[in-house]
Order: C-alpha cells, then sequence, then structure tokens
C-alpha cells in the first residue's frame, strides 16, 4: 500500500515563503518516489486538519515559530502522527539560542561569546565591545539580525521601533571574522563541508540565503583538512547534544585571515534546515551521492513519534 505523506508547510512565522518553497520542492520530490502526497498550508486548524487526514508521515518542511520550535512537534507527538527531523525538546532548544549555546558549550561545542539582552537595552547602549553581532533568539533566516561593525556610535535603533516584530530578547555575541562554513548531519554521520561566500552581502543574509545567485557555495570547503575533520565532527557532537533527530545542519565561523586568531566556532544548529532550490541541505546530499528524492525518502523512512 502507497505510503500517504502530508507535508506540512507555509505557517505564519516570517519564514514562510521560504517554507512554502522547501515544502512544495520536497513534496515534487516524494510524488517521483512514488508516496501520495497532501500538501497542507499550516493554519491554527493544523490539528483538526490532521486528525481528519490521517495520514502515515508528517513531513515538516515548516521553518521558523511554530515549526521549528517545538510547537508542531508536540500536537503531531498528540495525534500520533509519525513525524520527520527532530522531536519536542531538540527544536524547543535548537531554537532558542541562548539556550542551545549553554548546552553545546557544556558538551564541548566552541560557541562565541555573548549575552541575552532585551531588544530595548540593545537599542540604547552596546551591548558587547564593537564588533558584534545581534540577532533575535528565536528566529531564523537571518531575520533581525544586525552586525554593529567597529566604530559605530550608535547600536541599531530598528530595535525600538513599534513595529518591531521579532521578539522582545536579542542574543548579543562577539563577531567573529572569516569564513562562514556548514555542515549538514544526516542521522549520525556528518555531511560534507560547503564554504558560504555571499555575493552582495557582508553576511549571509536572507537574499544571501535564497535569492538564486545570491552567494557562491564552495563544497568541499577549502580548507585544512585537520579543520575539515573537526567541523565535522563539531557538526554531530552538536546534533547528539541537543537531541535533534533526522537532517540538521550546523553554521561556523572560522577566522583562518593572515593574522586571524585561529578561532572556530558553532553559531546555531538548524533542525529544519531549507529544503529549496538554493539550499545547503540537498547540495551536500547529492555531493554524498543521493539524489534529491533519495534524500526525501530517507527523512521520510526515519520518521516516527517519541523524537
Amino acid at each position: 500500500m502507497t505510503q500517504h505523506v502530508a507535508v506540512l508547510m507555509g505557517g505564519w512565522s516570517s519564514e514562510r515563503p521560504v517554507s512554502l518553497r522547501s515544502g512544495e520542492a520536497c513534496a515534487r520530490a516524494l510524488e517521483g518516489e512514488g508516496y501520495r502526497v497532501t500538501r497542507i498550508d499550516v493554519g491554527r486548524d493544523i490539528a483538526d486538519v490532521l486528525a481528519k487526514l490521517k495520514p502515515d508521515v508528517a513531513f515538516n518542511a515548516l521553518h521558523g515559530p511554530a515549526g521549528e520550535d517545538g510547537t508542531i512537534q508536540g500536537v503531531l507527538e498528540i495525534l500520533r502522527i509519525p513525524y520527520t527531523h527532530s522531536g519536542v525538546l531538540a527544536s524547543a532548544l535548537a531554537m532558542q539560542k541562548d539556550k542551545a549555546k549553554t548546552i553545546m558549550a557544556a558538551a564541548g561545542v566552541p560557541v562565541p561569546e555573548g549575552r541575552l539582552v532585551s531588544r530595548f537595552e540593545a537599542g540604547r547602549t552596546h551591548a558587547l565591545p564593537t564588533p558584534y553581532v545581534l540577532k533575535p533568539v528565536a528566529e531564523g533566516s537571518s531575520f533581525g539580525v544586525f552586525i554593529v561593525k567597529d566604530g559605530r556610535s550608535h547600536p541599531p535603533q530598528e530595535l525600538l521601533a513599534a513595529d518591531w516584530t521579532y521578539g522582545e530578547w536579542m542574543l548579543a555575541e562577539k563577531f567573529v571574522d572569516g569564513r562562514e562554513l556548514t555542515c549538514a548531519v544526516m542521522g549520525d554521520r556528518a555531511l560534507d563541508v560547503t564554504e558560504i561566500q555571499p555575493v552582495s552581502e557582508a553576511f549571509y543574509g536572507f537574499d544571501a540565503k535564497y535569492a538564486k545567485g545570491g552567494s557562491i557555495h564552495v563544497l568541499p570547503a577549502k580548507i585544512k583538512g585537520n579543520i575539515y575533520h573537526q567541523i565535522q565532527h563539531l557538526a554531530v557532537l552538536a546534533h547528539r547534544a541537543l537531541g535533534c533527530r533526522g537532517v540538521t545542519r550546523a553554521d561556523f565561523r572560522y577566522d583562518d585571515r593572515p593574522g586571524g586568531t585561529g578561532e572556530l566556532v558553532v553559531l546555531e544548529v538548524n533542525t529544519q534546515p531549507g529544503m529549496t532550490e538554493t539550499s545547503l541541505v540537498p547540495e551536500l546530499a547529492a555531493h554524498a551521492g543521493l539524489t534529491f528524492g533519495e534524500l526525501v525518502r530517507w527523512m521520510v523512512q526515519d520518521a516516527s513519534c517519541n523524537r
């Protein structure tokens, strides 16, 4: 009997447009693998929709709050529908950047120095010596992220705006210069390492992530072999420390500039990495010999409750 997979996409977070693209790409690939697929644009009635539909598996292609923070995972646990990616606790921890850093650091994963501040405090006075980074504690896709450069007299005034929509708490982190690197984990296996070189932005922001031609992906990354293997090791270590399942992607900064610090840090672990046509995980899987269809089929076969 053909398995019925509900692809959950859209939702109501800032990352809705990206999720719709991820979900559609995954739905098409799953249909190509012979699955019966129902596309669901997730609304607040999702529990009722899924209870009536009764799919065999839920493929979670949501990004951001509600889809990535343990909320939808809890709904799926209650309904006893096997699902892809990480479970309730790992999703909640990884989405809350300050908590994730604490756990990763305790497991021996190097993370940037930083502290939690309210957006009002961060908008009034510098949270750290410049240069530093400010990011919302529970957003993705670089929404609400600022790089406060050396010598800047005032912190970002956007944080004080009445129409600010990215939450009340910000994580301030020391800016680590150098290369932007990423490594995916599939099950307990690290895939290869990609260097991301944004074409027109100073950092790997939204357009660099999702616009065609927004960034150059160097795969495999041209770095020393010992650093390459260390990144793969740390990606798996962070995945395990947070209790992740399925596919994740860890993002790194590595300062190997002439006269640089040599510092290598994990910025975060993405439990719902993008699955669009320009996304990194499908590219890393392809480099490992897996077609996009084989990747999503593995994810469906790996789905379960009690994750």
